[in-house]
């Protein structure tokens, strides 16, 4: 959906009136949100998102002459002390001939993804993308010469996902830019954090950053503009990644460009300063979840690019289990995935995105759509969703007595286990809350899901306990 010229007027309208009342705000508890103009329903429907990172990095694969070299497989120009002149050499090899588009997309769909975030550009500065700011992109500086995010966006519109992309703030290559410490060609440079040259190196390569940014929008029309890294909390890992120098100007500059090239497209939180529609915990899920917009993003094994000697993989209950818990928190699970240098995803992440689809097509109705957990402590047997009329319970520990109980207030009307809709299931009222009565054993091996049909909103009682 677009907004027409009246809708965006009334949008703003609506930010000068409300503006001071977010800004006074608890801004530290709730960091996103300001000047939100997106359109978010799509987003928080979805549930689920395929984050691909993928770029020259995928050629080193984790090694250096022979040498494997620790952390993130993205990570291997800061990692390894790399020079650009160094770093620079890997795009000359680098050759997808077994990228498909079509192919990532269609297993992204049976996974039961909704929308992809692939990288359009990482710290590196390596643009996998059609872009005239720089000569160092992927249809002008490899052998091949073509244009994945075209092909990507294209066959998502085939197949019904969303696609967004990802960009970087940071960027080793710039000639704007600096290491923290060393020359960028000469010696054992340390590229965290990285900080501007001087006389005006900020300003020039924020122009870079609007001009990229304005690309993508217009040559793709993402959903989402996920940004990397900035210098201010709360994305400061315990790496210390971020960049000296980045100021709110530089931020509200790119954030007010990407709203006025299309005020439908949706801003996670990392340009920092509170600007954003949604935040953004990397490799954890909050046991509660956060208060407003938020997607937890999670590798499958240990690193985000692909590392060829990192066989560390989450298994497929893991996955399904992650999910489920971020759609009970009310948030967003974004998986990601790490293709080859040839442009082959790696069996083992297939496997387990197939797997997650598997369970979806039976249990999707608990996830999509759904509403986070009425329940303000957990649940012993699992998690729960919700949406208006249904309360879905998430079992992961099946009763040895096979009775749920469900601390709420509300009168069953019926109940019954999505991947049985045909056996109605027992249930009664008792002192501590609504009793369910469970078949002898669990249709899944991960999580089952219990259907209550209610009315009205749920209303808990206080005891939450089997």
């Amino acid at each position: 959906m677009r907004f027409n010229k009246l809708s965006v007027g009334l949008i703003l309208v609506a930010a000068a009136v409300w503006g001071p009342v977010i800004q006074n705000r608890a801004i530290a508890a709730e960091p996103v949100g300001k000047m939100h103009t997106a359109n978010m329903r799509w987003w928080k429907k979805d549930r689920f998102g395929m984050f691909i990172h993928w770029g020259i990095y995928s050629q080193a694969a984790g090694y250096w002459h022979g040498k494997s070299i620790p952390g993130g497989g993205e990570w291997i120009m800061d990692e390894a002390h790399l020079t650009r002149k160094a770093y620079s050499t890997l795009h000359a090899k680098f050759d997808p001939i077994d990228f498909n588009a079509n192919r990532w997309v269609r297993i992204a769909r049976r996974a039961g993804v909704k929308y992809i975030v692939i990288t359009a550009k990482h710290h590196d500065g390596f643009c996998m993308f059609r872009t005239r700011a720089t000569h160092f992109n992927v249809v002008d500086d490899t052998p091949w010469h073509k244009d994945p995010l075209a092909m990507l966006a294209k066959a998502c519109k085939k197949y019904g996902i969303r696609f967004c992309t990802y960009y970087s703030i940071q960027d080793w290559h710039s000639r704007y830019t600096l290491p923290a410490i060393g020359n960028p060609n000469q010696g054992h440079p340390t590229w965290q954090p990285m900080r501007f040259t001087a006389n005006g190196g900020g300003e020039k390569y924020v122009h870079y950053v609007q001009r990229q940014v304005g690309e993508l929008i217009r040559q793709y029309h993402p959903g989402i503009i996920w940004f990397d890294n900035s210098a201010v909390k709360p994305w400061v890992t315990r790496h210390g990644r971020h960049i000296a120098g980045w100021t709110y100007s530089y931020a509200k500059q790119v954030f007010d460009d990407v709203r006025k090239l299309d005020p439908t497209v949706i801003i996670n939180n990392r340009l920092g300063y509170g600007l954003g529609d949604y935040k953004t915990p990397e490799q954890h899920i909050p046991p509660r979840g956060l208060p407003g917009a938020w997607e937890t993003c999670m590798t499958i094994n240990g690193t985000w690019g692909y590392k060829r000697d990192d066989h560390h993989w989450k298994t497929p209950a893991i996955l399904i289990t992650n999910l489920i818990k971020c759609a009970s928190g009310g948030g967003n699970f974004l998986l990601n995935v790490g293709p080859t240098d040839k442009g082959i995803i790696p069996q083992p992440e297939v496997q387990r995105m197939l797997a997650i689809g598997k369970w979806l097509k039976v249990n999707g109705q608990a996830i999509y759509g759904s509403h986070r957990t009425p329940f303000a402590q957990a649940l012993p047997y699992g998690y729960a969703t919700q949406k208006p009329g249904k309360l879905f319970l998430e079992v992961i520990k099946w009763p040895k007595n096979r009775t749920l109980v469900v601390p709420m207030r509300n009168a069953i009307i019926k109940a019954h286990l999505l991947a049985n809709p045909y056996l109605k299931l027992q249930t009664a009222s008792g002192t501590v809350g609504q009793l369910v009565y469970l078949p002898a054993a669990a249709p899944d091996p991960v999580a089952s899901v219990v259907v209550l049909d209610i009315r009205g909103m749920v209303k808990p009682s206080t005891f939450q306990g089997n």
